[in-house]
Order: structure tokens, then C-alpha cells, then sequence
């Protein structure tokens, strides 16, 4: 094996043992379910609205569409590394409030097998991720009492991906996920007026599962445009964990009577490129959570679906300026919340550029995404999130003639 496999997979062992152990929301929304959900998107379609079923670009490492794996370069080796910074604001009945925080997000690589019809990715990502820690007063009875929430953890998921060129316009691929981790809410109620009146419950979710992600991608070149249509399919699967309930009426350990599922999700995406100067992609997705089991049934979930639409400009792929070679990005999503006790749609729009570096094949992706959740009678939230990724590309598999 290269020495330089050795070096990556020893940074993925390192990256995989400190960043999940960090919390990288502070949102009261992340108590409900698992958390918040990622979604998968690379870096440099986060600016796009994040988009990426129907898109495909050999500079862009995109999970979310193992078809895509393909487009990879056959003397080609690609590996990316993201991390972000985020702000967020809250504001309901008793005021407002700012939280800052960032951290590395996904790590993932892809690499030619057999040419240019079959392609492979690896990566670290997460599913989802819980943070938060907050307080509310009120009283019954002339009693006042305080009750306190807590959340912490989220669900980690490492996935291989195969894709395969069926014709010279089509392409198949498949993802692969084993996923673990827990997810910790706790509840806790004091009462002012008694003197060690106070009860707690702490829920904990643990994952250990593996689930699947299949996708296609029919594309054609069309003098100098391009267009490709994409298609993704997850199937309903049991959550193979356990629940452990700490407090109030029952303390149950890896109780498997009490049945949880991840959904079945399905999406289409297009994408045209008008000269490698203009393209426009949207992109649908439903997660279908209402078919699915969870532990809680106090927790109501229903379907999330998501719009996402995105639009890039290159001034002049060919012109020997450095901003000739600059895209420029723009993007929009709208997407319901899975939870239905969480009122109103989450919106965000995003803009960014690439800087491509001249001398190795590295290219530094920059977004900046504004988003809002929630409404104004219960707990809006609004948020900034910058995200930076790295993807270098180098030709690993290239013999040279002495």
C-alpha cells in the first residue's frame, strides 16, 4: 500500500475518535428524534442549495449520489475534509439569545477501480447530532418549579461506495453505511417551594446498523453543454439498538420490544450546464418518517420533503485571469421538519465561491448559508453557518516513464 493510504487512514481513525466526540449544535430543535439530520451534502453544494442527486462533477466527491463515483478521473485519487463555523439566534416569549460554535464535519475520499466505468468513495460523516441544554420556569398550584432539558451525542455513519458505467450514459452505484452512536436527553423538575422535590429521566438511544443507498445517473454532452438526470432510493430498515430509560416509572436497558425505523427515502435531481459557464440544478427528496417506528410514542413524526435549487457562473473556464476560473454559487431550500410537533418549514438560502489552486489539483470551497426554523409563537431560530472544505485532487495511480 502507498504510504500516503497509511497516512489517510491513520488521519481517519484520529478524526473519527475526536470530532464526533464534539457537539456541533447548540438548537433546542435538535431534542426531538434523533437529532438534527444531515443530509450528506459536500461542501461545494452547500452553496447550491444542497443539491446533489442530480449532479456530477469530477472535482466534487458527492455521497449523496454514489452514481456519481464514476465521473472520477482513472489516474485519479480525490479526498475531501470540511469543517464549519456556525452562529445561531433564538428568540421566543422570554427574549433572545445568541450561540456560536464550530467544528470538522465529514472526511471522505474516491478513487478509480477499473478505468473510467467503475468507481469507488469511502468516507466518515454524520447522520445526525444533538446539543442542547436549556431551562424554563413555571408554576401549579402556587408551586413554581423549573424544568431543565439536556441533550448530547448523534448518530456517526462510515459508508463505502461502488458505481459502475453501465452504458457511456448511464451509470448505477450503491452506499453502503454501517452507523453507531447515542443519543442522551435528560429532563429534570424542581420544585422552588419543596425542599428536594425533584424528579429526572435521561432516555438513551443507542444505534449499532447498517443500512443502504442505491442511485442512477443518465448524462449526455450535447456540444459544449451538459445535462445529467439522477434518481436515489433508500428502503424502509429496522433500527437494530436499544433504549435505556434512567428515572421516573421504568428503567428499561436494550428493550427490543419497543420497535424503531429508519425511513424509506426517495429523490430526483437534474442538473444542465450551458458551456461550462452557467448551470442550474434543483433537486426533491422525501424522507418518509411517518411510515416509520420510533421508541417514543410521544413523538410524532411525518414526512420530510425538500426543495433545493442552485445556480452557478464561471466567467471564463478558458481565460487566463484567476476570477475567469472562479465559480460563483447561489442557492435555495425549503424542507419540512420531520418532528411534527415543530411548527412551520425551515428555509435557507446560501452563496459561494471556489478557489482553484494552480500548482496541484486542490480546490477550496467557501459557503455561507442563512437559515430559519421554527415560528415566533413558540421558539424561532435563526442561524449563519460558513462551511470550508478542502478537495485535493493527485494523480496516485499514474506510472512515470523514467
Amino acid at each position: 500500500m502507498d504510504k500516503r493510504l497509511y497516512i489517510f487512514s491513520l488521519f481517519v481513525v484520529l478524526f473519527s475518535s475526536t470530532v464526533w466526540a464534539q457537539n456541533n449544535t447548540h438548537s433546542p430543535y435538535s431534542r426531538f428524534g434523533y437529532g438534527e439530520l444531515n443530509d450528506n451534502v459536500p461542501g461545494a453544494y452547500r452553496a447550491l442549495g444542497g443539491i446533489g442527486i442530480g449532479m456530477r462533477d469530477g472535482r466534487v466527491i458527492n455521497p449523496s449520489q454514489p452514481a456519481s463515483y464514476t465521473v472520477v478521473d482513472s489516474t485519479t485519487f480525490m479526498f475531501d475534509l470540511a469543517g464549519s463555523g456556525m452562529w445561531n439566534g433564538y428568540s421566543d416569549a422570554s427574549g433572545k439569545r445568541n450561540r456560536g460554535n464550530g467544528n470538522l464535519e465529514y472526511l471522505t475520499m474516491q478513487f478509480p477501480i477499473w478505468k473510467q466505468y467503475i468507481g469507488m468513495s469511502l468516507g466518515l460523516t454524520p447522520y445526525s447530532v444533538v446539543g442542547y441544554d436549556f431551562a424554563m420556569n413555571d408554576s401549579l398550584g402556587g408551586y413554581h418549579y423549573q424544568t431543565s432539558y439536556e441533550g448530547k451525542g448523534g448518530v456517526t455513519q462510515i459508508y463505502g461506495g461502488l458505481s459502475a458505467n453501465v452504458l457511456n450514459w448511464f451509470a448505477v452505484g450503491a452506499n453502503i453505511y454501517y452507523m453507531w452512536g447515542d443519543v442522551t436527553n435528560s429532563r429534570a423538575i424542581s420544585f422552588t417551594e419543596i425542599s428536594g422535590g425533584s424528579v429526572a429521566e435521561t432516555n438513551r438511544i443507542h444505534v449499532n446498523d447498517v443500512r443502504f443507498r442505491y442511485g442512477a445517473q443518465l448524462f449526455h454532452t450535447v456540444g459544449k453543454d451538459c445535462f445529467s438526470l439522477g434518481a436515489i432510493f433508500e428502503n424502509k430498515s429496522d433500527l437494530n439498538g436499544g433504549v435505556v430509560k434512567i428515572g421516573g416509572a421504568d428503567t428499561l436497558v436494550n428493550n427490543d420490544t419497543v420497535r424503531s425505523d429508519f425511513p424509506m427515502v426517495w429523490g430526483v435531481g437534474a442538473m444542465y450546464s450551458f458551456g461550462g459557464r452557467f448551470m442550474i440544478s434543483a433537486d426533491y427528496t422525501r424522507y418518509c418518517w411517518q411510515g416509520a417506528n420510533y421508541y417514543d410514542d410521544r413523538i410524532n413524526l411525518q414526512d420530510r420533503q425538500k426543495i433545493a435549487v442552485g445556480f452557478e457562473y464561471t466567467h471564463n473556464p478558458m481565460g487566463r485571469r484567476y476570477v475567469d476560473h472562479m465559480p460563483w454559487r447561489v442557492g435555495f431550500s425549503m424542507s419540512d421538519p420531520y418532528v411534527r410537533s415543530i411548527e412551520g418549514k425551515e428555509y435557507m438560502v446560501s452563496v459561494g465561491t471556489a478557489f482553484p489552486l494552480h500548482t496541484i489539483g486542490t480546490v477550496i470551497n467557501t459557503s455561507l448559508e442563512y437559515g430559519h426554523r421554527g415560528s415566533a409563537v413558540t421558539l424561532a431560530e435563526n442561524y449563519l453557518r460558513f462551511t470550508l472544505n478542502v478537495s485535493v485532487r493527485e494523480n496516485w495511480f499514474f506510472k512515470r516513464r523514467l
